[in-house]
């Protein structure tokens, strides 16, 4: 099983990061207002960044160091 960690630009210009292992599943369910509380009232999402791990431990470890960069890390990281 593959895992991903991605970053989300919510309707009012916020970055989001989170973990799935179905990354086309995980924006659907933001998007339907089903995903992590943060986004459910910054709909809709875009999808602006994806990685992929062969481990889980590894996949969260890097979410983790998203969730801290600044935004301006977040934008380079993203190429925004």
């Amino acid at each position: 099983m593959t895992h991903h960690v991605y970053v989300l630009e919510c309707a009012d210009g916020s970055l989001y990061t989170g973990y799935t292992t179905d990354v086309e599943r995980r924006l659907a369910e933001h998007n339907a207002g089903d995903g992590a509380k943060y986004t459910r009232g910054r709909t809709p999402v875009t999808l602006l960044y994806t990685e992929s791990f062969a481990s889980r431990s590894a996949a969260m470890a890097r979410e983790y160091a998203i969730k801290r960069f600044s935004r301006a890390e977040k934008e380079r990281l993203v190429d925004y």
